[in-house]
């Protein structure tokens, strides 16, 4: 029964989009007349229904019928950015080539991506909660929602000249971060009446990276000294121990011949070697909770999109930024001084994935490694628990100034049963013990996003 049910709603969806795809804005309100006066037509008294009936029907008859006869023929290649973003438009170029000897106008572009309907497994799961079958729609409809790629709608194309090539702007909207797959591009011709459409799809399948969402942020000023970085610059993200050149100089006894600059002692005749210095600088970590049972949540994108600010916000020119996650693997990527570029942090934020199977306890040995060098921490943390709370006293611990962010979704996270909840309140009591005059806890609602990173 749930498998029928399924597949009927399957049906539902693939016959919306073949309807919007093939019937023109005018078309389906033509369509949506027939239906309507198809039931008035029920009585039979209503002879008026009747007429408005078969006028309709016939108009699209002659429609349908009309589009058989158009006849065209094109090639098309698609070129793509390498980025794009969550919620800003995507623009990108689109050669076509008309490949008959006659110019073809009034035509209309229009993308398909890959099957974003949920699976059998996602459709039991709603199915299977024991709530009313309002809730459990709504739920349905908001993982369809949340499956969607992108939004393409039809974009007019300029007059295209007989066996010539037109460049065109297309423009889609990116819903979700991630690798978004071009599977089909559609060029529709309505016919003459235009409630009809004479679709020509060809497969042209590629993908483009999406990059999160990006809020808006007020300057961020990270507390922390500078500290010594075994290693310098150059070792700041391997295994391994070194100085930072400095000049050379002449040879005194005692250096080590390690040192020695062979190249200027046959120069100059006499012994040369490297004098090289401790460095010392800033680093700040910025660590992304990704733990969760749930293979899709609000609350990880909003994480995963308040790291993509940061990242971009915090200055790293004369700092380091270090950014530990752990999805399918343990990450610890960083950025600044040369070692990387922003752009790559952003790509791995891009194909962040929930850690399903793991605990957050297994975040820590990546931290702990960094202890000693860090001046600064964020954490982005999906709720609050023990292990989440042993984190952030170990780092206060250690003299680490830190800032916590913590995401609220289920307000039950963050007020257990047996505390009293006080109207308008953001924050429990176990949060706040925890600032100090070095560290800050803030809590960002689902919803105000925005307004709660403009007050940090």
């Amino acid at each position: 029964m749930e498998r029928s049910f399924y597949c009927l709603l399957r049906f539902a969806y693939s016959l919306r989009q073949w309807l919007t795809r093939r019937f023109t804005p005018l078309g389906l309100g033509v369509l949506v007349c027939l239906g309507i006066s198809a039931i008035i037509g029920m009585d039979t008294n209503q002879s008026l229904s009747y007429q408005v009936f078969t006028f309709l029907l016939a108009l699209l008859s002659v429609a349908i019928a009309a589009s058989l006869f158009i006849r065209y023929r094109f090639s098309a290649t698609r070129i793509l950015p390498r980025f794009g973003t969550v919620g800003v438009p995507l623009q990108y170029r689109v050669v076509l080539h008309n490949q008959i000897q006659k110019p073809q106008k009034g035509l209309k572009l229009r993308e398909a991506f890959g099957d974003g309907f949920p699976s059998f497994q996602e459709f039991r799961h709603i199915a299977k909660l024991r709530q009313n079958w309002i809730t459990r729609r709504k739920q349905w409809l908001k993982l369809v929602a949340q499956r969607r790629w992108a939004i393409a709608l039809f974009a007019d194309l300029p007059m295209l000249a007989a066996q010539e090539s037109t460049e065109v702007i297309a423009e889609i909207l990116p819903l979700r971060r991630g690798l978004l797959q071009f599977k089909t591009l559609t060029i529709a011709c309505p016919e003459p009446l235009g409630l009809f459409h004479t679709c020509v799809t060809l497969p042209l399948p590629q993908s483009v990276l999406i990059l999160p969402k990006r809020y808006q942020l007020s300057p961020i000023h990270l507390p922390g000294a500078r500290r010594h970085q075994a290693g310098g610059v150059v070792l700041a993200t391997s295994v391994g121990d070194s100085e930072e050149f400095r000049g050379l100089r002449e040879y005194r006894p005692g250096d080590p011949t390690r040192k020695i600059h062979w190249k200027s002692w046959a120069k100059v005749g006499k012994p040369i070697v490297k004098e090289e210095q401790d460095e010392y600088f800033v680093r700040h970590a910025l660590i992304l909770d990704t733990f969760q049972l749930e293979s899709y949540s609000e609350i990880l994108e909003e994480a995963v999109s308040i790291a993509a600010s940061l990242a971009c916000e915090i200055q790293t020119q004369e700092s380091l930024l270090d950014m530990m996650f752990v999805g399918l693997e343990a990450h610890c990527f960083t950025v600044g001084r040369g070692l990387g570029q922003t752009e790559r942090m952003l790509e791995l934020l891009a194909s962040v994935v929930p850690c399903q199977d793991k605990s957050f306890d297994s975040l820590l040995p990546v931290i702990q490694t960094r202890f000693s060098v860090l001046s600064g921490c964020i954490c982005i943390l999906l709720t609050w628990d023990d292990a989440r709370k042993a984190l952030v006293e170990k780092l206060q611990s250690m003299a680490i100034p830190t800032m916590v962010l913590v995401i609220e979704g289920d307000r039950s996270a963050l007020y257990p049963e047996s505390a009293p909840r006080i109207q308008g309140a953001t924050y429990h009591p176990a949060l706040e013990s925890l600032k100090n005059s070095q560290s800050s806890v803030h809590i960002l609602r689902l919803g105000q996003i925005q307004q709660g990173l403009l007050k940090l």
